[in-house]
Formats: C-alpha cells, sequence, structure tokens
C-alpha cells in the first residue's frame, strides 16, 4: 500500500481518520470512539465477503459473520445442527475408525470459495481421520449463511493396498499403477500427507486450483474442475521427487517431516504470497506464520533471502530456524496489549481478505494468549502492508475498525502536538523532503525473531522465553538512527560516536522521491539498522491499549520483519 505525505483539508482528514461501518456509523481513529473488538472465536479461520458482510469459517464446525471486520457474531446452519445428516455417509466410507469415532470432533479447517461457472459457494472440509485416512469433501451453498449441501470427495489421505478402491487414486493413476508401488505414500518423509487445510484459488486466468496437506509429506496442488468443483481428472501430473506426485499434483512447500501447514495463497502487484504455519498450535507450541512469494500461483516460492519454500530435506525444529518471514510473534510494547495476560502465543492458520470496496488486505489468524487457558482462542485481524519491495508486512495494532492511515500534515502533527517538549526539544535539525520532521522522533522497535517462540518458561529477569520486548531507536531528521543512550565523546575517536552523543544505528529515509524531490509514496522507507535494511511503511494506526494515534512502521529486511511506534 502506497500512502501519501500531503497537506490534505481538514474534511479530508476527517475522511481519511473514520472508517464507515457496515451499520452505518462511523468508527473515529480516536480513543474515545475506539472499536474494541468482539472477537470470533474461531480456530483455523478463513474469511470470506458476500456484498459488505463478511464470514469466518474454521474447525469444528464454528461460523461467525461481521459488518465491519471487528464485531462478529456466530451462526448456525445444517452443519452445526447435524453434521451426520450431511456427512455421516463419507464419514462411514473412510475416516470413521475406532480411535476417533466423533465425525463433529473431526470436521476440520474449512475454506470457502465462489465459484462462477456452478454459481454456487463452494466448501472444502476436511474429514479427518485417525493415522491420516482423511478426505477432503466439497459442499456447495447458495449463501455464506445458508444450508450446505454435500457433493462429493476431492482428495484422499492414509490409503494402502489394501483400501486403495475404495477412493479416486485408481480413477487418477491407473488400475495397474494404483494396485503397485504405493510406497512413497506410506513415507512421512515422501508423499503421506494429511489431506486437511484445504486453500482453493482462482489464478489470475481464472483457473481452479487447490492446495492440501501438512507437516510430514508436504504441501501440494492440483487442478479443480469448475464445471464440478471436484478434482479435474483430466489434468495428468509426472512422478518428479520433491517436485510433482501423480496423485498430489504440484508440491509447492515442506516436506521431510518438517512442520508446515495451513497453506493459504493471495495475489498482490504482481506477486503469489504463500502463507503458512510452522510449529504446533498449542499454547506453547511455537504456531507461527510465515512468508514466501514467487511469479506464479504453482511456484516455486522463495523467502526474501531465497531459501526454497519446499524442504530438501529433515529441518529440525524448523520453527525455530531461519527459512521464510516469520511475520507476527508475541509483543509485549506499551502499545498493546493493555496486560501480560492478553499477549498473543501461538499465531496461526491464517487467511486473508481482499477487501473488495477499496482493495485492501486483512490478515486474519487464530491466537491463543501467556495468562489464559490452553482453549482459550480467538481470531485476530492485522492489516497487510504491501512494501515497496514487494513484500507484505503486518500492521503492528490488531485492527479495531481504523485502516492504516498515510502520514499527513494533520494527522502526523496532531501526534507530533501530543509530545512532550523534551521529545519536541531534540528536533533541531532542519529536516528534508527524505527526512521529514514529522516522523523523527523515538520509537519502539520490535523484531520478530524467528529463532524464539513462547514456551511457558521464564528468563532470568523474569521475561517470558519468547516474548519480544522493545527497544528504544531515534529517526534523526538528519536521516541518522541512534540509539538513546548516550555515551561519553570525550574518551572515543570511535567514528560511530557522534557529537550529540547518541550511538549511531544506522539511517533512514523516505522512498519515491524524483529528482526535483517531489513524491508519490510518502509512507514508504527504507530504514537501515544495524547493518540490515529494511523496507516498509510508514502509517498512523489508533494503539490497542487506549486508541491513541501512533506514528508506526512495519518493514521487512534480511528476512526479518520488525514494528516500530513512536513514543
Amino acid at each position: 500500500m502506497h500512502l501519501g505525505f500531503a497537506e490534505v483539508s481538514e474534511s479530508l482528514k476527517v475522511d481519511e481518520m473514520n472508517e464507515i461501518n457496515g451499520n452505518g456509523a462511523s468508527s473515529e481513529h480516536s480513543a474515545s470512539n475506539l472499536m474494541q473488538p468482539r472477537h470470533a472465536k474461531i480456530h483455523d479461520p478463513a474469511i470470506i465477503e458476500d456484498h459488505g458482510t463478511y464470514y469466518i469459517v474454521g474447525t469444528h464446525r464454528q461460523f461467525a459473520r461481521s459488518t465491519d471486520l471487528v464485531n462478529w457474531e456466530p451462526f448456525e446452519n445444517n452443519l452445526t445442527r447435524d453434521p451426520y445428516a450431511v456427512l455421516g455417509d463419507i464419514w462411514q466410507d473412510w475416516p470413521c475408525q475406532p480411535e476417533n469415532p466423533d465425525l463433529a470432533g473431526n470436521m476440520w479447517a474449512p475454506d470457502v470459495i465462489w465459484n462462477e461457472v456452478m454459481r454456487k459457494w463452494c466448501m472444502y472440509l476436511s474429514v479427518n481421520g485417525h493415522e491420516y485416512r482423511s478426505v477432503i469433501v466439497l459442499l456447495t451453498a447458495d449463501r455464506l449463511d445458508g444450508d450446505w449441501t454435500y457433493v462429493g470427495p476431492v482428495v484422499y489421505s492414509g490409503f494402502s493396498p489394501d483400501n486403495v478402491d475404495r477412493t479416486d487414486v485408481p480413477r487418477v493413476l491407473g488400475e495397474e499403477a494404483a494396485h503397485g508401488d504405493l510406497s512413497r505414500y506410506a513415507s512421512l518423509k515422501n508423499t503421506r500427507i494429511n489431506a486437511i487445510d484445504a486453500a482453493p484459488i482462482h489464478c489470475e486466468h481464472g483457473e481452479m486450483w487447490m492446495s492440501v496437506g501438512s507437516w510430514f509429506g508436504g504441501i501440494w496442488m492440483f487442478k479443480l474442475d469448475p464445471a464440478t468443483g471436484l478434482r479435474d481428472y483430466r489434468v495428468r501430473y509426472p512422478l518428479v521427487p520433491d517436485a510433482a506426485d501423480p496423485y498430489y499434483g504440484v508440491k509447492v512447500a515442506g516436506g521431510y517431516w518438517n512442520s508446515g501447514e495451513g497453506s493459504y495463497f493471495v495475489r498482490h502487484n504482481g506477486w503469489w504470497y504463500l502463507f503458512m504455519s510452522y510449529g504446533w498450535l498449542g499454547r506453547t507450541g511455537g504456531y507461527q506464520i510465515r512468508l514466501f512469494r514467487s511469479n506464479n500461483l504453482v511456484g516455486p516460492y522463495v523467502d526474501q533471502n531465497g531459501n526454497p519454500a519446499i524442504s530438501n530435506g529433515e529441518i529440525p525444529d524448523n520453527c525455530s530456524k531461519d527459512t521464510g518471514i516469520r511475520l507476527t510473534s508475541s509483543v509485549c510494547w506499551s502499545g498493546g496489549p493493555a496486560d501480560e495476560h492478553n499477549i498473543e502465543v501461538s499465531q496461526g492458520h491464517n487467511s486473508v481478505l481482499t477487501r473488495s470496496s477499496d482493495g485492501r488486505l486483512f490478515l486474519v489468524y487464530h491466537t491463543r494468549f501467556v495468562g489464559r487457558d490452553e482453549n482459550d482462542y480467538e481470531s485476530h485481524i492485522r492489516e497487510l502492508l504491501p512494501t515497496a519491495d514487494g513484500w507484505l508486512a503486518a500492521a503492528p495494532y490488531e485492527y479495531c475498525g481504523s485502516v492504516a492511515m498515510p502520514p499527513s500534515a494533520n494527522n502526523v502533527g496532531a501526534v507530533t502536538a501530543s509530545r512532550s517538549a523534551e521529545q519536541l526539544d531534540d528536533q533541531t535539525v532542519e529536516s528534508t523532503s527524505d527526512h521529514p520532521i514529522e516522523l523523527a522522533g523515538d520509537y519502539e522497535l520490535v523484531r520478530h525473531n524467528p529463532r524464539t517462540y513462547f514456551n511457558g518458561e521464564r528468563n532470568d529477569d523474569g521475561s517470558w522465553v519468547g516474548v519480544n520486548l522493545p527497544e528504544t531507536i531515534t529517526l534523526k531528521p538528519d536521516g541518522r538512527v541512534t540509539s538513546c543512550s548516550t555515551v561519553d565523546c570525550s574518551d572515543t575517536t570511535d567514528a560511530s560516536r557522534l557529537a550529540d552523543s547518541a550511538v549511531s544505528r544506522g539511517s533512514w529515509r523516505l522512498l519515491g522521491a524524483t529528482t526535483a524531490g517531489i513524491r508519490c509514496c510518502d509512507s514508504d522507507v527504507a530504514i537501515t539498522i544495524d547493518g540490515i535494511t529494511y523496507t516498509g511503511v510508514f502509517a498512523v494506526l489508533p494503539r490497542e491499549t487506549d486508541g491513541r494515534p501512533t506514528l508506526t512502521f512495519s518493514a521487512i529486511g534480511g528476512n526479518r520483519a520488525i514494528w516500530g511506534a513512536r513514543k
């Protein structure tokens, strides 16, 4: 998102700082009118929009709707009332076993897409079984808040030579191949996946595809037939190790028993983005969202450092390694949450909304919390901010009804006016077009460390392991980034010890200016800190704690994500 830094009238400022909700009421960007979210308590949330109403569907037959992306209400349908009447036959045909006899507890991670050819909403839902004997099925509906009709199975897992005839594997592979060597489907380091976490998507040319899989054998993608919503049986895939499989299609991520699930795909500004969750979903399991991108829907997907999303071997504890950009983490800073009890942990299994009214992107994910029960989870939403170098950074604060606003003479001026005289006294250096004085100042800086996560233990100083704490940096009007700690300059000749007694950490500048100093994207910023350059976005957002409009930045560099918020 490119946000313009422009002189605006007071009336335009009001329009920018308010967002109209679905009920016609406006939510001002102020503490008095801050919308405290009424969260949907949905696991594995998939978000869909239909004519200005938003719907979240999730695991264990959880459904909610909203007109403002903030206040959610649950609703029911025939899946919540009587799932056996809809799915009892396929349940008995494949997943039902003595180890998991309850259908209601094994309806996992649905996602919904509009099928223009069928003129139906198509839900792809995993009916989960013991030892990965699962099946993703298709259901259709005329309304997102209506009842669903079972259509048929789309893809199976957990089959063996003894039961493969109960699946569509012979139809896909051919009779001889299906009854021949199926050993690769028995290996958790090869192609033994679980048929869960369906992610249907239209490519830029209108074709329908769907990804499937989790952990172990990785994430795979195959083509759907828009006329039926089921697998396109006309398409054949080669057998290429770590690249393609005749039954599961094209490999896009993971494998070799590494964590990774909940794949989701979004197209924006010419890029395809792959989101997936590493770690385990429990409160201390390190669940986290990692980001990759590609020029093509079917890949190859890589992170900012060029690491492939597809694993080329076993990576123990890959949720504490550097592959993929970790978008969010557990954070304790002044902007929110208001207390330690509600710090987000184990964030994951996301979806993304591209809002029809304005094209803005919103990240929807479930999270648990430091001080709450293991089974106390919520769906949270953050805006995604496209960066000048083609990545998607998550907004530093949860969405509470006001979108990320561009820094402008009015809104940044208002924020600046509320700062202390001590802070303002330091702004004595004349600013330039690359370093507007309105954006300079002291910031809390949070780094989303991909190598640690909340595990329920405390450090020696009493802080929680894996909960990232802020440090203070200063963006100087002359373009320097400094630490707020002071040093004695009289006994050092170190070039980094500057005359104002601040430790130099790097530099910052706005991006996109012409040689005449005119720019169109005055929120785009490059910040170099400790030798790493991050490209990101300045935005004014309301803090979670009190709704105070706060100048923030979110940026990505060196395969790491950072957040900043002015103090």
